[in-house]
């Protein structure tokens, strides 16, 4: 993959030898209906001749000889990655980006029209249709969908047919930090026709900032088909369990829902809470824990056990989960209603074509109200003097392992902070501890890695005056996997500093 960019696009960190790059994870199929995901399926496939010509559209420079193999989506602007003649079936979707925004996941939008429609019937935030809500970075791999490289290289397997046209774009909805730089791959077989029993792909996010009494509603539709599958993320404001809810599906104007089951965690095929892990068809993508502040996203896809509809269905869960009194700690109810943020992905196929005119939440809707703040832009101080900066970040690179690095930051408003760094580490990073005013922020952070790679460290939250901070990075030490031979620096990166007031996230809507 080449990078290319202009000035603004200069998303490197350069020290001694290393650049670093900041970059934003039975019986033969038929051709309308998603895969079943058995291996033996898809071997089976591929020993048969097969109609139907294979095509790409991609990012790639249009000089063979080129590198610029991204495209730039500038602030409010929409990037068409494909406009496709039919009949034909989209087969994988390949993306990454590079970003400042550490929640572009969030920021930029995929939707998909189908034979001319006016209205899209696939609309979500990128992050949350690949499985990982939030606008967080996750890896995980199954079935349908995986992401990889700490959250930045997303792929689809969903296929995607369509009789006369498809039209794919991307917008990137947030002002506030520059141009993205988007690469991808789409790839798609153009036929002679489809099945006339073919039924079209939709995808649709909904959100309750935050939740409110009753169902969260995943999915109403009309028409004939089948449910596929469920990303269901939760934002919690306050401590303790939120996964009391069942999940009900209401098929052909069902009164009493004829499929109800018994709690979250059940329905995304866990027991006893969540923990992260990933399978072909259930999974937890995301699992901070059970304090305000911490995120999570499950998946389940029901490629095996599809909800059949014939005229409508409408599928909810409820939001429920254990209560605690914020002055004593005492329970107050194991099943109570919860404020926490949800926010849900539905993965449907039927016909006729879905769509909807509903606007998404504005950017700045869909996310927690962070305040981000760019480590070029905090008053910084090194020992030894050793930096190096870009629009990306800051890069400090002592030749010994004791050095230290601070940043300071303003706090207008006393409260409860979540607080969080993008950090990068590299192939010659060393060992750190970082502080928050002369004061641990956990344990000794080891910042040697194989290649380069910058990531998301949350550490918790902390009461916080009115007033100036300070968060630093003290060396201890060179980590035990530093390479031996190569230069001899003991470095560490930081892109931003991330802080999330969690009084600002009660009553928000």
């Amino acid at each position: 993959m080449g990078v290319r960019y202009g000035a603004l696009f200069c998303f490197m960190i350069r020290f001694s030898v290393l650049t670093l790059i900041f970059l934003s994870i039975g019986s033969p199929i038929a051709w309308g209906q998603p895969p079943s995901g058995h291996r033996s399926d898809l071997l089976v496939r591929v020993t048969q001749s097969q109609s139907g010509r294979t095509r790409r559209v991609s990012s790639t420079d249009a000089d063979l000889h080129g590198n610029g193999d991204s495209k730039t989506i500038l602030p409010g602007q929409t990037l068409v990655l494909a406009d496709l003649d039919g009949p034909g079936v989209i087969t994988h979707f390949w993306n990454t980006m590079a970003s400042l925004n550490p929640f572009s996941g969030r920021s930029l939008v995929l939707r998909i029209y189908w034979d001319g429609a006016k209205h899209p019937s696939v609309e979500s935030p990128l992050g949350d249709f690949f499985g990982v809500g939030h606008g967080a970075s996750a890896d995980f791999q199954s079935v349908p969908v995986g992401v990889s490289s700490l959250g930045r290289s997303r792929n689809c397997f969903w296929r995607m047919p369509f009789r006369k046209h498809a039209r794919v774009t991307v917008t990137n909805e947030n002002m506030n930090f520059g141009p993205v730089a988007f690469y991808y791959y789409l790839d798609w077989e153009q036929l002679d026709e489809l099945p006339e029993t073919t039924l079209y792909f939709h995808a649709r996010y909904r959100q309750q900032f935050p939740a409110k009494p009753g169902d969260h509603v995943l999915l109403e539709t009309t028409g004939r088909g089948h449910y596929v599958g469920t990303v269901y993320s939760a934002h919690q404001v306050k401590m303790g369990w939120f996964g009391e809810g069942d999940d009900r599906f209401f098929i052909d104007g069902e009164k009493i829902p004829s499929i109800q089951g018994t709690g979250t965690e059940d329905y995304f095929g866990d027991a006893w809470g969540f923990r992260e892990f990933a399978g072909p068809f259930h999974g937890v993508s995301l699992f901070e824990g059970v304090m305000p502040g911490d995120r999570v996203t499950a998946y389940r896809w029901h490629l095996n056990d599809p909800i059949r509809f014939s005229k409508s269905l409408k599928a909810s869960i409820e939001h429920r989960g254990s209560v605690y009194s914020e002055a004593t700690g005492k329970s107050l109810s194991s099943s109570g209603e919860r404020e926490d943020w949800i926010s849900s992905v539905a993965f449907w196929y039927q016909t006729p074509v879905a769509t909807w005119d509903k606007p998404l939440p504005a950017d700045e809707k869909r996310i927690a109200p962070y305040r981000i703040l760019l480590a070029p832009s905090l008053t910084h101080r090194a020992k030894p003097d050793k930096i190096e900066k870009s629009v990306a970040g800051i890069m400090f690179q002592p030749e010994t392992p004791d050095g230290e690095i601070e940043f300071d930051f303003e706090i207008t408003e006393p409260g409860r902070y979540r607080i969080s760094a993008i950090l990068v580490d590299s192939v010659l990073g060393s060992r750190y501890q970082p502080f928050l005013d002369s004061k641990p922020l956990g344990p000794v952070l080891d910042m040697n890695s194989k290649g380069a790679d910058w990531r998301e460290y949350v550490f918790d939250l902390h009461d916080l005056e009115q007033g100036t901070h300070t968060f630093k990075l003290a060396g201890r030490g060179a980590s035990p996997k530093l390479r031996t031979i190569g230069p001899r620096k003991f470095s560490v990166g930081i892109s931003s500093l991330i802080l999330l007031r969690m009084q600002d996230m009660q009553g928000y809507d």
